[in-house]
């Protein structure tokens, strides 16, 4: 796990923490109800880019300290809590949501509380969601005099449009109930511990090798035009089953015995 490391002013915010298979990136700053700071996503994108090269790394956790919040969004106790440079055309929320675009290891978002405006963009950029019973959703930036401009490319494919339009204009909040409606998350427990690892058990049992590729093809088809889909995806079948994974997991099936991954 030595590939995964944070920069030292962010370890303080951002605990990145290995948990067998699974990376934990657990934001620490409860006291701001886990409120993003520029270190803070520049230390997911970090974690997020450097567990690409680690095989060992089968899923990342995203989730915030404590049981109040998951993430409250942009810090607005802070002078510059939406950019550090005017100058600079890619910001850190930015270029995290581009990394986490980019990764072929499964993302899931453990909503433990509050997720509210950036911390949708956090929610939406990943992979699966399981949120404890008692979590709000909401995109409240109209109360403050912006808009979730950058948080809107990750969230405007997961939830009906005009819903999407009340979130953004009205930013009034959405229960746990109806965020599992409209899909914004996999499922909603009282235990947000016991569904998560129930969750990651379901996938840690999988072909690695199949849910790297697979998430690869999965986001590369998502903007393409039927046509242009189904020519890759023509090609990507054939590569699936030259797999190490492909060949033992139909061997598997033939011999009647669990599959041993070798995740390649």
């Amino acid at each position: 796990m030595s590939a995964i490391a944070t920069a030292p002013d962010t370890a303080s915010e951002l605990r990145v923490e290995p948990r067998g298979p699974v990376l934990w990136l657990t934001i620490e700053r409860e006291a701001r109800r886990n409120a993003m700071s520029h270190a803070v996503l520049a230390g997911m994108a970090q974690a997020i880019e450097a567990a690409q090269a680690d095989r060992g790394v089968r899923a990342i956790v995203i989730t915030g300290a404590g049981a109040k919040a998951f993430c409250a969004g942009a810090d607005l106790q802070s002078a510059n809590a939406f950019t550090t440079d005017y100058s600079e055309p890619i910001g850190h929320l930015a270029r995290l949501l581009r990394v986490a675009r980019a990764s072929h290891v499964p993302l899931v978002a453990r909503v433990n509380g509050a997720c509210m405006a950036g911390g949708m963009g956090l929610l939406a950029m990943c992979d699966m969601a399981v949120a404890a019973r008692h979590a709000v959703f909401g995109l409240p930036e109209v109360k403050v005099g912006v808009f979730p401009a950058q948080v809107l490319s990750v969230l405007q494919h997961l939830i009906p449009r005009r819903k999407l339009a009340e979130l953004c204009l009205t930013g009034e909040p959405l229960t746990s109930a109806e965020a599992l409606d409209y899909g914004l998350v996999n499922y909603v427990d009282d235990d947000v511990d016991a569904k998560l690892d129930w969750l990651l058990a379901r996938l840690l049992d999988k072909s690695p090798a199949a849910i790297r590729r697979g998430l690869y093809t999965m986001k590369k088809i998502e903007a393409m035009p039927f046509e242009e889909s189904m020519s890759f995806t023509e090609s990507q079948i054939a590569l699936f089953t030259l797999t190490e994974d492909a060949k033992e997991g139909q061997k598997a099936f033939q011999e009647k015995r669990p599959p041993e991954w070798k995740g390649q």
